[in-house]
């Protein structure tokens, strides 16, 4: 009946409908279509004038124009439209106005939305032409066809021009922004930035980074040295004049990453990410690796670098970014252990993570988590680190033992290259603030001195430059005194002379100095503890190329984990047996080289403890036979000397305490040799016959 009911008459509006409002939605794809296709806007803005013909008056129409300059692919950021579907669905509408569908939405499942919720509050849809009514079938039918050409005529747009710009970027003439280390030639074409001190901030950042290795090492170098970055924003309109921004960690890697500075024109760098829309970014976008980039051109304009260096250099900073799972390294570090990220696990060739325990968790220990993650619920294997570090550290220092003259010399010409980097710097800081100074003062000299009210504004930029300058040159004296004082001729002269004391150096330098400075030599370590019982096996892959293999004992909690406790207990047994004591047995292993299981050497409480274990007896002068009364040097045993005087053992035992016996023991635990004498014994056992009544008497 409803739908009868429109079809016969052809007026929809009734005075429910203008006893609401009308809301005429002006909406413009982008800033330029604003600015160059006024006559549009202005033609959307008229049908105000529609609104007011089809009876409602002025002052029930609103206008909502905050979308202009947006496009209305999606409504995640148009807020004009999320306003008009607020007040729809309030029940305030009661006519919605559109030059046409795309001008409402260009997304099929937004337009049907507002179809949804104008049929839902008997909303009318207007447009340049003709009016609707969404509960009406066939009007409804319409406009569903009508929200369905306008996504696919966007669709087709896209198309055309996408397809247009990836033909011009593969023959290198579609112009993309460019960094502040380039700029666009004159007659055509890419040259490098002509400000000589741009162009030497770019380049310290590349070779900062080659020595450094890190990017916040690079941010961290410029920051300490009081120097700015060159950027190009790319907002507003052009030509984009380079401004100065203080170093941080985007704007280094944005230098290190770029490929034009590489000499090369690249489209394709970066891909929609629709995913990452949560973040509140408008249009996010993400990375796209370099093998799959559309349009690669090398060498198509002057560069900075070449290509190959610009692919070590990223290279660099996707294996600072530490992903075992993927093989990267991760950067040098500030943590105790020495081998971080280079320890490869001999057992399953994966990379062994680190981790530190102990009372205050500063112990390092490597752990493979290979077999952990098939499920097995324990690690590959777990090695602790400072044995295995201390041995590498010690092969590290010797194998840079030889060239101890060449390093030095490197080391000297690296201090003299990099003082000669920063003086250039400074010195173009310093030319330019100079320019800018005599810059602002021939502006102050220029106008009227009657004219006060540009003057004194002249005047103030003039004093604020001339602050800056010299700001700037107090910063440079204070600089170049600290480079005086680091190192003087005479210390330089003397470090050529004597090298470079490298265990020295080695313990000052910091733990990430130290991890970096091993780097350099060392690639890889491989250690595997499975091999052989209670040793650890090493194997050092040198950047050379070269490598070697190293056996180093650990320390166990048990003998019977420890390396070489087979030879240890038979070597003690027949030390035993040979009638040796305890502190003879520790002196003779030592001195064959063996350690006990923390790695030490042995002494007599050990061996006393490993008999114990290994139920070795102890050794005496009458091997295991009972004690005799008499020794064959004439000396008396304990029951000897307490048969002969008369008195029990317990006695004798006493009497060596205080003294009124002499007696000797080879070692504890071996039989007393108790010295006696006739006149002795004859003393002895007349004490004993005047003591012996008494004590009846008394009881």
């Amino acid at each position: 009946m409803t739908m009868l009911r429109s079809l016969s008459s052809g007026n929809p509006i009734n005075t429910v409908h203008r006893a609401k409002l009308a809301y005429v939605y002006v909406r413009q794809s982008s800033v330029g279509q604003i600015r160059h296709h006024q006559e549009s806007t202005a033609l959307q803005y008229r049908l105000v004038d529609r609104a007011l013909g089809l009876g409602w008056p002025r002052e029930r129409v609103e206008v909502i124009d905050d979308d202009l300059g947006k496009s209305g692919a999606e409504a995640q950021h148009r807020y004009g439209f999320q306003r008009l579907i607020a007040e729809v669905g309030l029940g305030h509408a009661g006519l919605v106005l559109s030059y046409d569908a795309s001008r409402l939405a260009r997304n099929n499942s937004d337009w049907h939305q507002l179809l949804q919720l104008c049929s839902m509050f008997s909303v009318l849809i207007a447009d340049s032409e003709r009016l609707y009514d969404p509960a009406v079938y066939h009007d409804r039918l319409l406009l569903g066809l009508s929200g369905i050409m306008s996504e696919a005529e966007l669709h087709q747009i896209r198309m055309r021009l996408h397809q247009g710009e990836r033909q011009k970027a593969a023959r290198g003439e579609l112009r993309m922004p460019l960094p502040a280390g380039l700029t666009q030639a004159s007659g055509g074409g890419i040259m490098l930035n002509p400000d000589a001190e741009v162009q030497a901030r770019i380049r310290l950042v590349f070779d900062s980074f080659c020595g450094l290795g890190s990017a916040k090492a690079v941010v961290r170098y410029l920051r300490k040295a009081d120097l700015a970055l060159p950027v190009r924003p790319l907002r507003g309109p052009a030509p984009h004049e380079v401004v100065w921004r203080d170093a941080n960690d985007a704007r280094v890697r944005t230098i290190l990453k770029n490929p034009a500075y590489a000499g090369a024109y690249v489209y394709g760098r970066r891909c929609a990410a629709p995913e990452r829309r949560s973040l509140g970014t408008a249009h996010p976008t993400k990375a796209v690796p370099r093998e799959e980039w559309e349009v690669c051109i090398k060498d198509a304009h002057p560069g900075y670098i070449g290509w190959e260096e610009y692919m070590t250099i990223n290279d660099r900073l996707a294996d600072n970014v530490g992903n075992f799972r993927v093989g990267h390294r991760g950067a040098p570090r500030r943590g105790r252990a020495l081998l971080q990220g280079i320890v490869i696990c001999g057992s399953c060739a994966r990379r062994m993570a680190l981790n530190y325990s102990g009372p205050e968790s500063d112990f390092p220990v490597y752990r493979c988590r290979g077999d952990r993650d098939l499920g097995a619920g324990e690690y590959c294997q777990e090695v602790r680190a400072p044995r295995i570090e201390a041995e590498v550290e010690r092969l590290f220092l010797a194998a840079l033992a030889p060239d101890q003259l060449a390093v030095t010399l490197a080391a000297l010409d690296e201090i003299n290259t990099d003082a000669h980097a920063l003086d250039r710097q400074w010195a173009l800081k310093r030319e330019r603030a100079t320019y800018e100074t005599e810059r602002a003062r021939r502006q102050y000299d220029a106008v009227e001195p009657e004219n006060r009210l540009v003057a004194r504004s002249l005047e103030s930029i003039w004093e604020d430059k001339l602050r800056d300058a010299e700001r700037i040159e107090q910063d440079y004296q204070r600089w170049k005194a600290e480079q005086a004082s680091t190192l003087s001729a005479e210390e330089r002269a003397r470090i050529a002379a004597f090298g470079i004391d490298l265990p020295r150096l080695w313990k000052s330098l910091s733990n990430a100095d130290r991890k970096a400075m091993l780097r350099l030599i060392i690639d890889e370590v491989v250690v595997d503890q499975r091999r052989a019982k209670g040793m650890v096996w090493i194997r050092i892959l040198w950047q050379t190329g070269a490598a070697t293999e190293h056996w180093l004992m650990r320390r166990t909690q048990s003998y019977a984990d420890a390396a070489h406790s087979e030879q240890i207990e038979k070597r003690v047994r027949e030390l035993n047996a040979q009638g040796c004591m305890d502190a003879q047995i520790a002196a003779a292993l030592n001195d064959e080289g063996l350690r006990n299981s923390r790695g030490g050497a042995f002494d007599n409480g050990t061996i006393h403890l490993l008999r114990k274990r290994w139920d070795i007896p102890t050794a005496k002068i009458n091997g295991v036979e009972y004690n005799p009364l008499r020794w064959p040097d004439g000396s008396y045993s304990i029951q000897g000397a307490a048969d002969v005087l008369g008195v029990t053992a317990q006695t004798v035992f006493k009497w060596l305490n205080k003294g009124r016996l002499h007696g000797r023991q080879l070692a504890k635990g071996q039989p007393w040799q108790i010295d006696l004498v006739d006149e002795e014994i004859g003393l002895l056992k007349a004490q004993v016959r005047r003591t012996t009544p008494s004590r009846r008497t008394a009881s």
